[in-house]
């Protein structure tokens, strides 16, 4: 990967904020270390527990976790993350090469899976990724606006969009400004 595209790369998710969750305190410090180079602001937890508090405070962009913790494990983590914010982008990362693991944590949703150990090269892929899953939600957010409006009132709207050649959209946003001008 060209140095211009980790520039790139780096100025979206610097937008960003992630959590890391990882029981492993080695593991945990470097991953934090090394998310810190890519992201605004980079929380770390050691246990479920913990995450679930700070993700509730933090509302990370991002949350990275491990499977295998003690006490609440990472997939239901992951389940009771999804419960709460149902689009929340949510990453395993694992030593684990359990297959009854993997795939519950595909049931519970999770936007992908990485296996450890992690080489920059799958960060700076997975790092892409996660900047092309906001792109494309902030898209579709931009592109879901509507509004329902009254039939007396739309048919006002629509009789002053004939009138002065303008869209019904460049009426409604007038009348919305001047109502909360």
């Amino acid at each position: 990967m060209a140095n211009i595209d980790l520039v790139q790369l780096t100025q979206e998710t610097k937008k960003l904020t992630a959590m890391i969750v990882e029981d492993e305190k080695v593991t945990n410090e470097l991953l934090s270390s090394t998310f810190k180079n890519f992201f605004a602001d980079v929380h770390s937890c050691f246990n479920g527990d913990e995450a679930l508090k700070v993700f509730n405070r933090t509302k990370p962009d991002v949350v990275f976790v491990d499977i295998i913790m003690s006490g609440m494990d990472g997939i239901e983590l992951s389940r009771k993350i999804r419960e709460e914010n149902p689009g929340q982008i949510i990453i395993v990362i694992s030593a684990s090469n359990d297959i009854e693991k993997i795939s519950e944590s595909i049931e519970v949703g999770v936007n992908s899976f990485i296996q450890k150990p992690i080489d920059t090269k799958k960060i700076i892929e997975l790092l892409t990724n996660v900047v092309a899953i906001i792109a494309k939600k902030k898209k579709i957010e931009t592109k879901t606006f509507s509004i329902s409006l009254p039939l007396d009132l739309y048919e006002s709207v629509n009789e002053n969009a004939k009138a002065e050649s303008i869209s019904k959209n460049a009426v409604i946003i007038r009348a919305l400004r001047s109502f909360y001008e």
